[in-house]
């Protein structure tokens, strides 16, 4: 279990570094042949069905938890029967989403008229149709890519996950070239959805040896698990009003231009979520493990500190590097036309820190199932969020859509979150927070620092940008080593200097022989 937590974290690290650079690699080329507005046409269709795709996770965290539970209780029996009954959830979600994706493609047209052109608002649909199928095809068979999380095999799954990012640009760069433009795009990306489906389900049965059993539908554990899952599933819907309601509401008044320049500063905050899922997600199974044994709220709190302090270290560098480095970074890869998603970015991304390195709170809310008050503040929040949304898009544009976005996430994920963790979920929240002041130190010299050397040099080519990001790196970790972080973090990172160093050694041995 301990090698497939520490691998689980590796590996989501490497697929997360592989998908940023495709995407860092890929997006201009894409920009390039494809367009501006096809470009916005994707991402708002891309946005409009995040709501239905959120019905593809609405139970993914209850097949953990409940696998989880008992697994740890030798329940085979039950185990069968309970995946019986998710395969019959999983089809009806899978249905549902069908229906409500084509109420969708119905109303486009009514919904987007005023800033799309005619053949835009075609394209859009054709987009919107054939992603609403694979959604539905991912959603209904989508039991299966739980499963292997459940069974905590995760590097199968971020083996699957790493290979299918890189697959799907080689496919598409030649087909761009080609002439083919958004549509075809999604077509390859549904088709490698379902490939990767199909390739979950053999694992699930020819290697885990799952059984699946119809015997028995326990109403009570029905009931249970429909609670458990209503309020992740409004979590999600509220997370997609964060993060796509946005691009819609460009899409209403600002039109398709809009929606890419948005777009483009937005995806930096993904990159950044990323970096603190990859760790927290890992810890589904053994907070359960921990809740499940009734371990103490000490434990919980310390755990809650140990993961948000390694967060931090690595959430820091990102955001310290970005606003360093960013706009000079921005300028270079898609040009100085996306000028304003800099702004958009930093706006987006300085609030998200503080969720970010506390992203194990979340974790630790489900495992416990009592993430309710967390799913009524934030649908309360999501809604002030798209009132400013309206409000600001009509004086700052995109940016204004942005900054209703990071004030709304500044009061509900931070100050309210804050106080519930401390008060009623008995985290030590003081004490994470004088080990993140005493953590953020390399934090702020690396900061002064590079905007300084800015002045002084700036990046007009890739190669002093290279240089100076190689530089900020090193003088980052140097500090953050010495300044920053403890013995438990070192000694995560020791053996594998040890086992770097080993190799380096046993080729030199190998070609001196």
């Amino acid at each position: 279990m301990v090698n497939q937590l520490k691998a689980g974290a590796v590996l989501s690290y490497l697929s997360l570094f592989i998908s940023s650079f495709i995407s860092i690699v890929y997006t201009p080329i894409m920009l390039k042949l494809i367009g501006q507005s096809d470009y916005g046409i994707y991402s708002l269709a891309t946005s409009a069905t995040s709501y239905i795709g959120a019905l593809m996770f609405l139970l993914g965290s209850a097949v953990i938890r409940y696998t989880s539970k008992y697994k740890s209780l030798a329940d085979d029996e039950r185990c069968s029967n309970l995946y019986g009954m998710f395969s019959v959830m999983y089809g009806v979600l899978g249905i549902l989403a069908l229906v409500l994706g084509v109420i969708l493609i119905l109303n486009v047209k009514y919904v987007f008229s005023n800033s799309l052109s005619i053949e835009e608002i075609h394209k859009l649909r054709i987009v919107i149709g054939i992603m609403v199928v694979s959604i539905s095809l991912g959603i209904g068979l989508g039991f299966f890519s739980s499963i292997g999380l459940a069974h905590e095999k995760f590097i199968f799954q971020k083996v699957l996950g790493i290979v299918s990012s890189i697959i799907n640009p080689l496919i598409m760069i030649p087909v761009f070239i080609m002439g083919y433009g958004v549509i075809s795009m999604v077509i390859v990306t549904t088709l490698l959805n379902f490939i990767t489906v199909l390739i979950n389900i053999y694992y699930c049965f020819r290697v885990l040896k799952i059984k699946i059993t119809f015997k028995k539908f326990d109403l009570n554990l029905l009931k249970e698990i429909t609670v458990f899952s209503f309020f992740i599933f409004l979590n999600l819907i509220v997370e997609r009003i964060y993060w796509s309601t946005d691009q819609i509401i460009l899409g209403i008044y600002s039109g398709a231009i809009s929606i890419s320049i948005y777009t483009i500063g937005a995806s930096f905050s993904g990159y950044f979520s990323g970096l603190s899922a990859a760790i927290s997600n890992v810890f589904l199974s053994k907070v359960t493990g921990m809740v499940t044994k009734e371990v103490s709220d000490k434990e919980i709190s310390d755990l809650f500190i140990r993961v948000g302090r390694i967060q931090y270290i690595v959430i820091s560098f990102a955001l310290s590097g970005f606003l360093v480095l960013g706009q000079e970074f921005i300028n270079l890869w898609v040009g100085e036309a996306y000028n304003s998603s800099f702004l958009i970015a930093i706006t987006l991304t300085i609030p998200m820190t503080v969720p970010l390195i506390q992203g194990i709170g979340g974790v630790i809310l489900q495992a416990k199932n009592i993430q309710k008050f967390r799913t009524i503040v934030y649908f309360a929040i999501a809604i002030a969020n798209i009132l400013l949304s309206l409000l600001f898009v009509q004086w700052w544009g995109a940016i204004g859509c942005a900054l209703a976005t990071a004030l709304a996430f500044t009061i509900g994920n931070i100050i309210i979150m804050n106080i519930y963790y401390w008060k009623k979920i008995n985290i030590d929240i003081p004490k994470f927070w004088l080990n993140i002041i005493f953590m953020s130190a390399p934090f702020v010299i690396s900061l002064v620092t590079g905007l300084t050397i800015n002045k002084l040099l700036v990046s007009e080519s890739w190669f002093i940008f290279v240089f100076k990001t190689i530089a900020f790196s090193m003088f980052y970790s140097l500090l953050m080593w010495f300044m920053g972080m403890n013995r438990y973090e070192k000694e995560l990172l020791i053996p594998i200097f040890k086992n770097v160093m080993q190799k380096i050694r046993t080729r030199k041995l190998y070609k001196i022989s």
